[in-house]
């Protein structure tokens, strides 16, 4: 239990408990010397409440949401010898989200009720052979989706002119999913491959496949001790199916006739690359270095409503990420040790948006915004992290931490005299409209440690 469950809007954290628990039991057999199974039974829950806004906490607002799944799995393994082991997965759950709203919720009462049931299967091989280790399986994943959601709006003014004040939905879709894969790992002496192939089926809304190879080099140095590596990845990414039937059906162009657009969510298939370098030094320094580009098409982001937890899957033309990390460690010298690391990304989106749910102004900008790019929101160019560590005593220590983030982007529909009125003064200090980001802050920590009894 907490009274800090989610991320807070306003510093004041109004309305922001929350409780989990979760049950589960675990049996394994070995059956022979060579074949074992393995069962597990388990229940989870969560229970929350939604942080308020200024205005809503005023207005006595109460809002909330709960988080079921019950899950049963089993496992079966068999040794062919020392070299050669194959496995059965099987997997079944429910799921079910619920998102509730008092009548005093402002701008709009939802209730939502979505659930779903899952099976899953997969079956791998492994088998070790000389330089090479050898993989190969299939996977399977079935679901059945129900969504169910409804609204009440009572705050006309927040809403474009003409939006119906009710509305609800209720439909339900088979998902499915397969999988066929093979991999390989090579040891060459100082060198070691990763290569594999994997092939894919989506269908739910649309009906889609694709191939993804997978390439992975790295060679040690012994002289230098380092390591140089370098991966490729072709990925095939399915959209998150929350509200993803809602967002998708002709019945919501009931809620803005005039000014609806709703486009079938796109998967999304990129080209992702790194390379790096680490490297050991005097023994006692460990140094890191990292490059990345990722160019994905049909760029996969979601749509939330106001700040409660239900949002819409939406994709835009391509995305361009890319960026680069570095980390000095010292595990232990005498009676040091710490880190600092530092990264810097660099992420947009291009227009047009190829998929999702839009109303009213948002519809408009939608279909007229066919060029340009906006930043991604985790487009953080600057983080920097350190944290220093000192033994002063066999059972005692202190350390020093120190945290930079530069800034993420933010979209908001309004002035600084909304944010005043929802947030605070104190949100509104942190918001440099001219720039869309929130800006900059650094944060220092400091703490000292014993060991009070060692048995």
């Amino acid at each position: 239990m907490t009274e800090h469950y989610l991320n807070p809007v306003v510093p004041q954290n109004l309305s922001n408990t929350g409780t989990v628990g979760d049950f589960s039991m675990n049996y394994a057999r070995d059956l022979t010397p060579n074949d074992r199974v393995r069962f597990i039974v388990r229940h989870e829950l969560a229970r929350y409440d939604i942080p308020n806004e200024m205005v809503q906490q005023a207005a006595g607002q109460r809002q909330n949401a709960d988080n079921y799944e019950t899950l049963g799995a089993a496992s079966y393994e068999h040794l062919f010898s020392s070299n050669a082991t194959s496995d059965l997965r099987g997997m079944v759950r429910d799921n079910s989200n619920d998102f509730y709203s008092n009548q005093e919720s402002t701008p709009i009462i939802v209730l939502q009720h979505n659930w779903l049931r899952e099976g899953y299967i997969k079956a791998s091989t492994t088998i070790d052979h000389g330089r090479n280790e050898w993989k190969a399986g299939i996977e399977s994943d079935n679901i059945f989706l129900n969504e169910m959601l409804n609204y009440n709006i009572t705050d006309t003014t927040q809403f474009d002119p003409g939006t119906p004040s009710a509305f609800t939905y209720h439909a339900n879709r088979p998902y499915m999913e397969q999988a066929v894969f093979v991999q390989d790992q090579i040891r060459l002496h100082n060198w070691t491959i990763n290569a594999g192939l994997r092939w894919d089926h989506y269908q739910l809304l649309l009906n889609h496949q694709a191939l993804q190879p997978r390439i992975a080099i790295s060679h040690y140095f012994q002289k230098a001790d380092a390591v140089l590596h370098f991966s490729y990845d072709r990925i095939f990414q399915t959209p998150s199916f929350e509200n993803i039937l809602l967002s998708s059906s002709p019945l919501v162009a009931s809620i803005d006739p005039a000014g609806f657009l709703n486009l079938l969510v796109q998967l999304s298939k990129g080209d992702y690359y790194e390379a790096g370098l680490n490297k050991s030094s005097f023994g006692h320094l460990k140094l890191g270095s990292n490059y990345f580009r990722r160019v994905v098409d049909n760029y996969a982001d979601d749509s939330q409503i106001f700040n409660t937890t239900i949002s819409f899957p939406i994709s835009s033309r391509k995305a361009i990420l890319y960026g680069a990390e570095g980390k000095v460690e010292v595990p232990g010298w005498h009676h040091l040790s710490g880190f600092g690391s530092y990264s810097y990304i660099v992420g947009n989106a291009w227009f047009p948006v190829t998929g999702g749910l839009f109303f009213g102004s948002n519809t408009s900008q939608a279909a007229s915004q066919l060029t340009g790019h906006t930043p991604d929101s985790q487009d953080q160019r600057h983080t920097v992290r350190g944290r220093v560590r000192y033994q002063l005593a066999p059972r005692l220590w202190t350390a020093l931490g120190v945290q930079y983030d530069s800034g993420l982007p933010f979209d908001f529909d309004g002035d600084p005299s909304t944010v005043l009125a929802q947030y605070g003064q104190q949100v509104l200090n942190r918001i440099n409209f001219s720039r869309g980001r929130i800006y900059p802050a650094f944060q220092a920590n400091a703490s000292v440690g014993a060991d009070i009894y060692k048995s």
